[in-house]
């Protein structure tokens, strides 16, 4: 059995045209929209953390202290098993999906404002 070894000439990475390069590496101003963006990521990140947080407390609170949840059956499943398996996941779907959309806009408009420099 005989290796061949396929290889193709070297090329310098190109950048497409009318893609700024690198802001941050720019100027004084680049830097401060990286900051920025990092910034509204961190915020944002933080934000529906919380959020996700204050709700699975909220979730955890009624399961402990609400009267009569543990004896409850729906369909023979117990209330606060129920709500544990299946009533937290469309909360966590919904958290990603709010904290994806909302971190594709704060990217955009860094885009926006480092085209605009």
């Amino acid at each position: 059995m005989t290796r061949v070894r396929v290889t193709a000439p070297r090329q310098a990475a190109r950048t497409a045209p009318g893609k700024p390069l690198d802001a941050g590496e720019d100027s004084d101003a680049g830097q401060v929209f990286i900051r920025s963006l990092v910034r509204s990521q961190l915020r944002l990140a933080l934000v529906v953390g919380c959020g996700f947080l204050l709700i699975l407390a909220a979730f955890a609170t009624l399961l402990l202290f609400g009267p009569g949840v543990a004896e409850t059956r729906v369909f023979g499943i117990p209330l606060d098993w129920l709500l544990l398996g299946a009533g937290i996941y469309p909360v966590i779907g919904l958290s990603a999906w709010l904290f994806t959309r909302a971190a594709a806009r704060n990217e955009a408009r860094y885009r926006d404002l480092v085209e605009d420099k």
